[in-house]
Order: structure tokens, then sequence, then C-alpha cells
């Protein structure tokens, strides 16, 4: 059984009265809960790739002479190579994405990145999931601060619709940096159980929680116009989430970044009202043995490449109402390192997967890899600013207008988008 639209709609807003002593994240929560779900077209998935994922091995400039003098044993054979448009192609453990880029549903940013230095993880994720590169404190992030941006741009449609407690997800046990702020978000490490994220990742089910809460609320209020609310998680969980079966055929590959797509998959076509999802996926950090066609690096992408492509089919035609951006801290430098692997660099790839991307391109600007070329004489140059990439999506597909909002001092304005996505309707 799913939850119907219909059934959610039902019943306006309620009043929440004594919860005073209940957790500041719950009552947020509770208080979203409560409001009729409505569902928007397109939705926003980000998926970071933790520990700066080696850009230049994934998407290979194969055309470049210099990549295979700089890597004389990690790079990516030219008759391994998937070729895309003669001048780069994606490593072989990315052999899914290939019909994606076939079909022009997937698009490729290469040299993207921060404009900021840091070769620090912490600092790195930290200012990209900001969105403030060099400024330390920032509170809260940029896809919260997208969803801020998409309040103030209709706040007549979001008075009218209210919001669904499932607006903004993310993957795992605390909500990730990118979606804290004022606007709700939920973590949720298993659906099955509909885990509210906090401090204790043991917390009660979420469904019991708001059920615990009504049934000992002693308030007209609270009993007399939660009833739908309650009965819609009921129903979800009455479709037994624990054994959700993948559409059309899609197998996701064992692990967390797989659960986390499958999940996201699930709550999208539950029709919960989910906008933007997050998750993200570790071990990009090759510092020894990194590999070329086989090895850790291609253990990692059949992992990510697997995750993603399953999702994208087990959407089926819902899919066409998704865009899907990946992002990692940094790259890697050029150069090999003596130990078989690559250290910190700065530019890197971003993938894009959507119904409307116009997909089957690598955009940016490509800066070159001659050694004159290199930033600081070692790494892949940054031409595009991350944010340029982010900002046309939430600009298109969330209706985000102020951009200085969401990227304050970036200076992010309609022009300088790549158009990867068609213009944004009214």
């Amino acid at each position: 059984m799913t939850i119907t639209r219909r059934v959610l709609m039902r019943n306006g807003a309620m009043a929440v009265v004594g919860t005073a002593a209940i957790p500041s994240f719950l009552t947020r929560t509770l208080y979203a809960a409560v409001t009729p779900v409505v569902q928007k077209k397109q939705r926003v998935v980000v998926l970071f790739q933790r520990g700066a994922a080696d850009g230049l091995n994934i998407v290979v400039p194969h055309a470049e002479s210099y990549y295979y003098q700089a890597r004389a044993s990690i790079a990516i054979p030219r008759d391994q190579v998937l070729d895309l448009d003669g001048f780069f192609g994606l490593h072989p453990a990315l052999a899914e994405f290939k019909p994606l880029w076939d079909g022009k549903q997937l698009a490729i940013v290469h040299a993207a990145g921060s404009p900021d230095p840091s070769r620090s993880h912490f600092d790195a994720q930290d200012y990209m999931e900001s969105g403030t590169p060099g400024y330390k404190a920032t509170v809260d992030g940029w896809l919260n601060r997208a969803l801020q941006a998409q309040d103030e741009h209709d706040v007549s449609r979001r008075i009218r619709e209210k919001v669904s407690p499932f607006r903004a997800v993310s993957m795992g046990p605390d909500v990730a940096r990118t979606l804290q702020g004022k606007s709700s978000a939920i973590a949720i490490s298993n659906v099955a159980n509909f885990a509210v994220g906090g401090p204790n990742p043991n917390a009660a089910p979420l469904s019991a929680i708001f059920e615990t809460m009504y049934d000992h609320s002693t308030a007209s209020l609270l009993r007399g116009t939660g009833a739908e609310t309650f009965e819609a998680i009921k129903m979800l969980k009455a479709s037994d989430p624990g054994h959700y079966t993948p559409a059309h055929g899609a197998q996701y590959p064992p692990g967390q970044f797989g659960d986390s797509m499958r999940q996201i998959a699930q709550l999208l076509k539950a029709n919960l009202g989910v906008e933007v999802a997050f998750a993200d996926i570790g071990g990009w950090d090759h510092h020894v043995n990194e590999g070329n066609v086989e090895g850790q690096l291609a253990r990692s992408l059949r992992d990510f490449s697997q995750g993603i492509a399953a999702f994208w089919q087990d959407m089926g035609d819902q899919a066409e109402d998704v865009t899907l951006i990946s992002m990692s801290e940094f790259g890697r430098t050029v150069r090999q390192n003596g130990t078989g692997g690559t250290d910190h660099g700065h530019a890197n790839v971003m993938f894009i997967l959507g119904g409307q991307v116009k997909g089957g391109k690598v955009y940016g600007r490509w800066p070159g890899l001659n050694p004159e070329q290199l930033y600081q004489n070692r790494d892949l140059a940054v031409t595009t600013d991350y944010r340029q990439v982010v900002a046309e999506a939430i600009w298109k597909n969330l209706s985000a207008r102020d951009m200085e909002l969401v990227f304050p001092r970036a200076g992010i304005r309609p022009e300088t988008f790549l158009n990867y996505l068609p213009p944004a309707s009214a």
C-alpha cells in the first residue's frame, strides 16, 4: 500500500501544545509533520564523495600526453578508457555510467571545485557544505539556505502548502552539514524504522514518537486534527518498507551507499514530499596503492556507479523529475607519488544526472595538464566554481532565487550558469 496525496492533504495544520519538554529537534519535526504534504515536481539529490576523489582517473583526459607522463603506474591505459568525446573518457569501473551518457541523461563538469586552496579534508568539506569557502563562521549549510531562498521566493505558496516533514532528508544518523540551518531537515538511518537523527543514534522510531505523543495528549487540538497524519505514517509502515523491492530489476550494491540510494528512491517514490536529499560515500583518500584499472579506486567507483545506476533504474519514469549532483572536497595531484597513490590536490570532477539534464557533454573550461598550466605547479586548476553548478539546480528546480542568501559574496548569477538544465519556469 502506498501513501496517497488525498490522505496527506486532508485536514489542515494542527496546533501543538505542551511541547516544552520535547527536544528541540523533535519539536521542529513535529510541527512539520502535522501539516499537509504537497509533492513538488522537481527534486534535487546531492552526493558527497568524502576523502577527495581522484577526478583525473575518474574522468580521464586521455588525449593529454602529460597525463600519461605524470602517472606512470596508475594512469588508465587508452585502450581501456571508456571514450566519451575523443578527449575525455570514463574509468572502466564506471561502465554503468556509459548508457546514461549515451542517453544524454548524464553530464560532467571537469576542473570544478572550491576556490579555496585548503588541502585539509576537514576544512575543505566544511567550506563546500557551508557554501562559503575560506570563511569558517558560517553556521548553516548552502542546501538548507536554498530551501530558505525557495520559501522567500514564494511565501504565499509555502503558507498555502505548508511543508512536509520529509522535505529535506539526510541519509545517516545525523543531519549533514549542508542541510543544517533554519529550514526543517531530518536524518534517516533506516527507512524501515523511521529513525530520527540526533545525539542518540538509537532514538525511537519517528512514527512511534509521534504516536506516543498523540496517544498521551489530553489536548483536544492534538487529538482532534492529528489523526490523518498518523494514519499516513501508519500506512507507510504497513507497506513493509523494510522489504522494499526495487523496480525494473534494479540491483543496488551491498553496503552503506547502496542502502542510502535505495532508501532515497523509496522515499521519493512514496510521495512524502521530499524536495532535497543528501547522501555521502567515503573511502576516496588514496595516498597509497590507488591502482589503475583495478585496485582501491576501481572498487570505490564500482560501488559509486552501481548505486547511482540502480537508483536511476529503480526510479523509472519518476527519474524525469530528479536532478542528482555529485561532488568531492578537492581533487588529487596530477603527478602520482612514490607509493603508487596521489596526494591532496585542487580541482575535481562533478557528475550531473537527471531527466531534464542536457547530458552527453563535458561542461566547463579545461585548463590543461602541462606543468605551466597547473595550479601551484602540481594540481588541476579550478575553472568552474562548484557553487555555479549546484546553484543552477536549485535555481531552476527549487525556485531558489536569492543567490546572495544561498552563496553570500560569491557573485552567482543566472548568467554564470553552465546551462546544463533548460530555462526555469516562472
